[in-house]
């Protein structure tokens, strides 16, 4: 059941929203293409345009808290409100739209349906493979931020040959499920490790391959690649052979015997001292390890691949649960911030009216020549946040931006209001 929102698909490579720069960077680009006389009102600017903001997220931080409080499986704090089914179900679709919205502010973009099926089918990069059971979902959506075209050289056969491959690797993924309730499990008689029916988990990775996503799914299992299933069955054969050839020879004929006399193939009875007893006991005990051997290998294998999935995980993670928002909720500020001041900044600099479409080449030309990164500008989304502000004034498809001692001035007042008692 993948939650599938409306989503704009972009060929490999193509520029992404996201603005790979920090926001001290941008701040010095912006002030450095200004009049020095600027520099210290647009450094007041920036100042209270970034506090701005940052009350803004707050909020939602708070919307955010509130609203996940009753699922998070890692809270320290004592339920006093016990809520009926219906108000959950208010709070995780409160929480849901919060979510996104951070997301969508953080420029991160869904994963598709498509996209979660190609990983499936594809050979993980790591050679391990995995099943996840989708039944176990109430609630899923993976989204990703930075798409690039990596290459990498796979050995095999024991390292004598090398393999180059090239695969799309995501930046970041953020992952979001929730599980479905008890009776369902209870129905299934299906059991989760370390998770409770019901419990709504989040995750946020980096530096993940697209044929790797699977790994990334909670209950996701480790099972045999039909290559590790050749090599240890082929191993196990071959073994048994010898061993039932080697040391087991004189036992099969005595045990034929007896089974030939037992089911009447055979008229001559057969008779066991002690040192046939003896050696049929060897025998079997024989027998017995090569199993037990052959099986250890078959769970140390098992063992060696999630051990590989366990490591690839604890460096490819980088939060978990609330800590997730939290840390989403850090970059949404940061991009709203670069988004805002870059707009405002071509609009000062160009001292008169000018369309979004302008400005929106003005910027990527700019960023493009200054520091080499091609990005697709959120024009709509910055001059949004301006107008609001009341830092910029839109004529009809036209916006011109107020000068920085009057955008001071509205920013300030503005923060004199939220300080009103």
């Amino acid at each position: 059941m993948i939650n599938q929102l409306a989503t704009m698909i972009k060929p490999v490579n193509a520029p992404e929203n996201y603005i790979p720069l920090t926001k001290v960077d941008i701040k010095s680009l912006c002030q450095e293409s200004l009049p020095a006389e600027c520099h210290a009102e647009f450094s007041a600017f920036c100042l209270l345009l970034e506090h701005t903001l940052h009350y803004e997220h707050y909020q939602l931080l708070n919307t955010l808290k509130e609203n996940y409080a009753p699922f998070d499986p890692n809270k320290d704090t004592l339920d006093l409100q016990q809520l009926t089914d219906e108000q959950r179900d208010v709070a995780q679709t409160h929480f849901n739209h919060a979510f996104t919205q951070v997301l969508n502010k953080a420029n991160f973009e869904q994963i598709t349906a498509d996209d979660l099926t190609q990983a499936l089918n594809e050979e993980s990069l790591f050679k391990v493979r995995l099943e996840v059971n989708f039944d176990d979902f109430a609630h899923m959506v993976f989204y990703r931020r930075g798409e690039q075209q990596k290459t990498e050289t796979i050995r095999s056969w024991w390292g004598l040959r090398k393999q180059t491959i090239q695969f799309t690797n995501y930046d970041r993924v953020a992952v979001y499920i929730q599980f479905k309730d008890a009776a369902y499990f209870a129905k299934t008689k299906r059991t989760l490790l370390g998770f409770e029916p019901g419990a709504t988990i989040i995750k946020l990775f980096q530096n993940v391959p697209k044929a790797d996503l699977e790994m990334l799914f909670p209950n996701s299992q480790v099972r045999m690649r039909p290559i590790d299933k050749l090599v240890i069955g082929g191993s196990a054969i071959i073994g048994g052979a010898v061993v039932l050839i080697t040391k087991l020879g004189a036992s099969l004929l005595l045990l034929f015997a007896l089974f030939s006399y037992w089911f009447g193939l055979s008229d001559q009875p057969v008779t066991l001292n002690q040192q046939q007893l003896i050696a049929l006991g060897i025998g079997c005990a024989i027998f017995g390890s090569f199993i037990f051997k052959e099986w250890s290998k078959f769970k140390n294998r098992k063992i060696k691949f999630m051990k590989a999935l366990a490591d690839n995980l604890y460096v490819k993670n980088l939060d978990n649960n609330a800590g997730v928002f939290h840390h989403l909720l850090d970059n949404a500020q940061d991009e709203e911030f670069k988004e805002a001041l870059l707009a405002y900044s071509v609009l000062v600099k160009a001292n008169r009216s000018m369309t979004a479409q302008e400005i929106d080449q003005s910027i990527e030309d700019w960023l493009k020549q200054k520091t080499g990164v091609d990005i697709d500008f959120e024009i709509d989304d910055a001059l949004h946040k301006l107008t609001r502000l009341s830092l910029v004034i839109q004529q009809s498809e036209h916006f011109y931006a107020h000068p920085l001692s009057e955008a001071n001035r509205i920013l300030d007042t503005q923060w004199d209001k939220v300080f009103e008692f």
